[in-house]
């Protein structure tokens, strides 16, 4: 599944309704580019350094969950019911995603190539471009707010004209599956599981949509506050910036939930370790209440939570913290980032 959520290398999404074209924003000015075979490069070695330590650590206690959407709010074929138990034993995971500034120094350590790097483009949001107009290729077919822009990378997260020192304290994007693991082979971590995911995600709090309840402006006092950064306005071609952000929000922005991570509501999609099945859930009903899931053990497209700031409940509705995506581990785009858990 791909679409407004993050675009896909090669993959569709069937599960989002069509858009028309938005206002020409920024111009059109080639084919699609052709897809090319990737390598990854920069591989971590014995011989280069490791990053252990991981400071912003929150511990979060096992227990047992109802997994799944209650609310019957979610789209089939993204498969959020039905809703099951899950048995998580105690981890500790990372308090946010990663950073732009945490990513330069695996990069400077590894000398790691994205998959975005060595494709040579990226998509990037129409709204936020900033390229000269011989690097914005196309734009993606049946998701025309996002534009493949060449030089578009994790250092270059807008396209070639920006840099990622500007948002040093913002989720790190335009990485692929692959790229997570490569850098979770260095830190001495892993991806979380989608089953801790939800779990720690949560915070503690049962059968909600959102990590703080489940209205999504009221707090708890019952006056309208902003808990996340998704879009408000008419998508995909106004926000409003209600919430104060057009793109991704230093990743410490809006307070933790109740086992203290942030923002696993919109921001960035975060990829975890699991394949994505969309009748998964149904296997898991079927065994009662499941200790440690590890996801299916085969599958095309990885899976992917949280939402992010593209997304409206007018369109995807995928910042609950019950919803689903997925794309393929070579996938990568400027809303797709990850946060990691203590091996």
């Amino acid at each position: 599944m791909a679409g407004c959520c993050s675009p896909g290398a090669g993959a569709e999404d069937h599960s989002l309704p069509r858009l028309p074209l938005p206002l020409a924003e920024v111009e059109r000015r080639a084919d699609a580019t052709t897809a090319v075979e990737v390598s990854l490069g920069g591989t971590p070695s014995a011989e280069r350094s490791v990053r252990a330590a991981q400071p912003n650590d929150v511990q979060v206690p096992g227990g047992v969950f109802t997994m799944g959407d209650p609310f019957d709010e979610g789209y089939d074929a993204d498969g959020e019911s039905p809703v099951h138990q899950v048995r998580v034993s105690p981890f500790r995971i990372s308090a946010t995603t990663v950073t732009n500034q945490e990513f330069a120094e695996f990069i400077d350590a590894t000398g790691h190539r994205t998959e975005s790097e060595v494709f040579g483009t990226s998509a990037v949001f129409h709204l936020a471009v900033t390229a000269d107009h011989k690097d914005i290729l196309n734009r993606v077919n049946n998701v025309p707010w996002w534009l493949n822009v060449r030089g578009a990378d994790w250092a270059h997260p807008a396209g070639p004209l920006s840099h990622w020192s500007d948002a040093a304290d913002h989720p790190v994007t335009h990485v692929s599956h692959n790229d997570a693991l490569a850098y979770c082979a260095w830190a001495g971590r892993r991806l979380p599981t989608e089953a801790e995911w939800e779990y720690a995600a949560r915070g503690g709090l049962s059968g909600q949509r959102y990590p703080w309840g489940n209205e999504l402006l009221n707090d708890a006092a019952g006056t309208a506050a902003h808990h996340c950064n998704i879009w408000q306005g008419d998508f995909p071609v106004r926000n409003d910036l209600d919430d104060g952000y057009l793109t991704t929000a230093p990743v410490r922005s809006f307070a933790p939930n109740g086992y203290g991570l942030y923002q696993t509501s919109g921001n960035v999609w975060e990829w975890c370790s699991d394949w994505f099945l969309p009748k998964y859930y149904k296997t898991c009903l079927a065994q009662g209440t499941v200790e440690d899931p590890q996801g299916p053990t085969i599958g095309r497209g990885r899976v992917m939570r949280g939402g992010s700031y593209l997304c409206h409940d007018s369109y995807c509705n995928r910042y609950r913290l019950a919803a689903r995506s997925s794309n393929t581990p070579d996938s990568a785009s400027a809303n797709l980032g990850f946060r990691t858990v203590a091996l």
